[in-house]
């Protein structure tokens, strides 16, 4: 066994001690050592981890096992089948955001080239995505190998069989610290070698692997949990990964819904209609909504763009009159702006923002207008001041990051 042999299986068995939950997942992933023409740190394509053994080697045992926990956590998360039609390189960096924070939380030491933000704490990669520029050159610090076009020469498998490791019922691989030694590329046993660069999964394989790093990621979480040894942020974002998940356009359509008025109208009818009967018909009144904007700079002109287009798709059928407000620490001077329920919405030409974040000016005005409000939706990182007390108006707010709300119902946008 050769020193980076050595590093790996000691860098695995300290996970496993000091974080069962890190550890069981990682076990789960199979060490190949890689030609470094095309690896030059580490990778992974949800089958296998990919390593330098160079690399390795200059890193230090807290480092190497930062680098296993952070491939084994984008198998765990799923990150490679939960990207769609998002851009492949600021997804993977949002993904590396979001898996590094939740290290650097549980203490591991960073090799260089970690991305790493404080602002990304608690979030999921489909939060942090619409963080990421799209005019940056931020590159992640390993390769996401399991997205992109495959080789037309490729000799694999593409019926969706994961022959490296086990069967789609969960139950390929160890459980436990002691069959260890039973795992493909276990430091006592030598690692495979991997010369050519793999090809990316089918949509077959990234259906069965998501399906089995689903259970992979519960059964970690339930052994980290009997040992009384599941962090607060880890324990969180397993708990929202594995709930089932409502989409927040749905979400939206079902609340602004909710607030729409359909009821009988039982009025004496005309006399010049024929009969005794006295049939009551269905009408709808116009509800009224008001649309708030936090426009403090954390939200970019092209989400709110999706969110009123959003709103015009809903409204349409709602009879709804919207007033639109646009405030950041203060109500921008020229709102508000009413849009009939014929009437599209559309972001003004000018437009106050970049200031600090105050809800308190939006509440205040609807205070201060006598028209009754059916719904107020507030579009926001949730980042400012609130009000001390809720208001009367029922609120939906629709957030863009992890912040918490201490009123109304909340929607997270991903």
């Amino acid at each position: 066994m050769d020193d980076v042999a050595r590093k790996l299986a000691a860098a695995r068995t300290r996970l496993i001690l000091d974080n069962p939950f890190l550890g069981a997942l990682v076990l789960r992933l199979p060490l190949e050592s890689a030609d470094p023409g095309w690896c030059p740190t580490t990778a992974t394509d949800a089958r296998a981890l990919y390593f330098n053994h160079e690399f390795i080697a200059g890193l230090s045992l807290g480092q190497v096992q930062f680098v296993l926990a952070h491939e084994a956590l984008h198998c765990g998360l799923s990150h490679f089948a939960r990207r769609e039609h998002r851009d492949r390189r600021r997804w993977d960096v949002a993904c590396d955001y979001a898996v590094n924070q939740l290290l650097e939380i549980d203490g591991l030491e960073q090799p260089p080239g970690t991305l790493l933000d404080a602002a990304f704490d608690g979030m999921t990669a489909e939060e942090i995505y619409p963080c990421i520029d799209k005019d940056d050159d931020q590159q992640p610090m390993d390769q996401h190998l399991y997205d992109g076009p495959r080789d037309a020469d490729n000799n694999d498998d593409a019926s969706g069989e994961d022959t490296r490791d086990g069967d789609a019922d969960g139950s390929d691989a160890s459980d436990s610290p002691e069959s260890a030694e039973d795992e493909p590329g276990d430091g006592g046993q030598g690692f495979a070698d991997a010369t050519q660069k793999p090809q990316p999964l089918t949509e077959a394989e990234q259906d069965q692997l998501d399906t089995q790093w689903q259970q992979r990621l519960a059964g970690a979480a339930q052994q980290a949990m009997a040992a009384g040894k599941l962090k607060g942020n880890a324990a969180r974002m397993v708990e929202r990964l594995l709930r089932p998940s409502v989409p927040w356009r749905s979400l939206l359509a079902r609340h602004m819904s909710s607030s729409a008025r359909t009821d009988y109208n039982i009025m004496r009818p005309s006399q010049r209609r024929e009969g005794d009967a006295i049939l009551p018909s269905l009408y709808a009144r116009q509800i009224n909504i008001v649309v708030a904007l936090d426009t403090s700079g954390s939200v970019k002109s092209e989400e709110f763009d999706l969110f009123l287009a959003e709103v015009n798709a809903i409204k349409g059928s709602l009879n709804a009159r919207i007033t639109m407000l646009a405030c950041d620490s203060e109500l921008d001077e020229n709102c508000p702006w009413h849009f009939e329920t014929w009437e599209a919405m559309h972001l003004p030409a000018q437009i106050r923002g970049g200031g600090g974040t105050d809800f308190r000016p939006v509440f205040d005005w609807l205070d201060a207008n006598s028209v009754t409000q059916d719904l107020l939706i507030y579009f926001t990182d949730a980042r400012g001041r609130f009000p001390e007390r809720p208001p009367a108006v029922t609120t939906l707010w629709l957030v863009k990051g992890g912040e918490s709300i201490p009123f109304g119902q909340r929607i997270q946008l991903n």
